[in-house]
């Protein structure tokens, strides 16, 4: 047993505040009894999902089904706003990509003033009446981030919407509140599992009504990154577009996040190289009314490289991986459907094969979002882990064909790994002169024949002049 009677009389009383029986409140209970015990090697994913959260242990995927990062995030805030309202010297603190309580004494340093929620009832009053709000709202600019200067940002990463703490995703870039804003109003997001992402905090709140951002940045190349998803139902028929600006020229006109994504509750990310500032310093976005009100989920605006995108980067695992030339390749992001593989093997061939260690596999895609004005070369790593000799499995040629294609083009036809060779080593194929889609998308779908269609990593880089 470990932590003092002070400890647990905090997190008694911080319990009780939340409700026990809240979501909230269940997940703090059960952190705390576990570390408590001694026992913080079991806080993760899996078993939270599965003891807390009613979750099945023979179908979760954590890459699947975000309830833990969730409710994890919302636990968070919710410490955040108790202790806000007043609290003893001692505070329970559930620090950003952890699941693994702290006790810290001493107030909680608060990144800047906190605004009081509108709620989303309120709003929903009428819509007219929340725009025109929107438009009399307007807040300064808060802290600048770590790679600011006094003339102006590198960087920024922000949530629109929200105005709670930071949130730091699974490659360390950190989310912060909503900023440089002005106009619109924040809208609470009802919860709901988000598609095509595995950063589904940035979904949970948008900045809604016809509003801008006025960016202050150091002069350069940027790349600008703009997260949305569709404010439909499911069922729901209707136009829901509206129109973006960057310094006062059109960036996306028309726009409706239901028909980029093909879908409601799907993350539709869209990606922008060759950005820099106004004559006046500024990078401004700008969204606009057309046939319906705009809504924007988070903001992103990153040091970029002329004339080219930033390459990416993806493997099929559960968090990001610095390979030994120094690149850094995302986790597993952008899918629809398929399974991921649930504990790495260890594989040959290639200058760094452990990046491959993993797999998706099943009848699935990807929809990568790029610049659409490039042409990529896009790299496809697999290997074979299930079929073959001493593999549980067994077979060999012929156990797994499947197809792949790109933006409607065939780029594998019949494709067996172990034909190429054989079991546990890495085969790569590379495709050139790619081209995305009209809605700035790299669609690679994998379609089974015999068996499963598998991916271990998937590279796009975009192509020089």
């Amino acid at each position: 047993m470990k932590g003092s009677d002070e400890e647990r009389a905090e997190l008694e009383r911080i319990t009780e505040l939340l409700g026990r029986n809240t979501r909230a409140g269940k997940l703090l209970a059960h952190i705390g009894e576990r570390y408590f015990e001694g026992h913080e090697d079991q806080l993760t994913e899996f078993n939270i999902a599965t003891e807390v959260f009613a979750r099945s242990p023979k179908t979760f995927v954590a890459a699947d089904d975000a309830v833990v990062r969730v409710e994890a995030h919302r636990l968070r805030k919710k410490l955040r706003d108790a202790y806000e309202e007043g609290g003893g010297a001692l505070r329970v603190v559930l620090p950003a990509g952890s699941y693994t309580p702290k006790f810290e004494r001493g107030a909680v340093p608060v990144v800047e003033p906190r605004k009081r929620r509108v709620l989303p009832w309120v709003l929903a009053a009428s819509a007219v009446a929340a725009i025109a709000v929107g438009f009399a709202l307007y807040r300064a600019p808060g802290p600048a981030p770590a790679a600011a200067t006094t003339s102006g940002v590198t960087e920024v990463h922000f949530m629109a919407g929200n105005d709670g703490g930071e949130v730091i995703d699974d490659a360390g870039v950190h989310w912060t509140a909503d900023r440089y804003f002005k106009g619109g109003a924040p809208w609470s997001v009802e919860s709901r599992f988000i598609r095509r992402t595995s950063r589904p905090f940035l979904f949970e709140k948008w900045r809604t009504g016809e509003f801008r951002y006025d960016i202050p940045a150091q002069p350069g190349v940027y790349e600008l990154r703009l997260f949305f998803v569709s404010a439909l139902k499911p069922g729901e028929e209707k136009d829901t577009s509206f129109e973006v600006t960057l310094n006062g020229k059109p960036l996306l006109s028309p726009f409706d996040p239901n028909v980029d994504a093909m879908g409601t509750d799907i993350a539709v990310e869209r990606v922008f190289r060759d950005v820099s500032p106004d004559k006046d310093g500024f990078v401004r976005v700008a969204f606009n009314n057309r046939a319906a009100v705009p809504a924007v989920s988070a903001l992103e605006l990153a040091p970029g490289i002329p004339g080219k995108l930033r390459p990416i980067r993806i493997l099929m695992q559960p968090s990001s991986v610095v390979d030994r030339s120094g690149n850094r390749w995302r986790a597993d992001d952008y899918y629809m459907s398929g399974f991921r593989s649930m504990a790495p093997q260890a594989v040959n061939g290639g200058s760094d094969p452990k990046l491959f260690s993993s797999e998706r596999y099943g009848h699935f895609s990807y929809a990568i979002p790029v610049d659409p004005r490039g042409r990529y070369t896009v790299t496809l790593h697999f290997a074979e882990f299930y079929f073959g000799d001493k593999l549980p499995g067994g077979g060999g040629t012929g156990s797994r064909v499947f197809h792949v294609y790109c933006n409607g083009k065939t780029l594998l036809e019949d494709f067996d790994i172990y034909k190429e060779s054989g079991s546990l080593r890495v085969v790569s194929k590379k495709f050139e002169h790619v081209r995305p889609s009209a809605q700035g998308k790299i669609n690679l779908t994998f379609e089974p024949v015999v068996n499963n269609a598998t991916v271990s990593g998937i590279e796009v880089v975009e192509e020089g002049d």
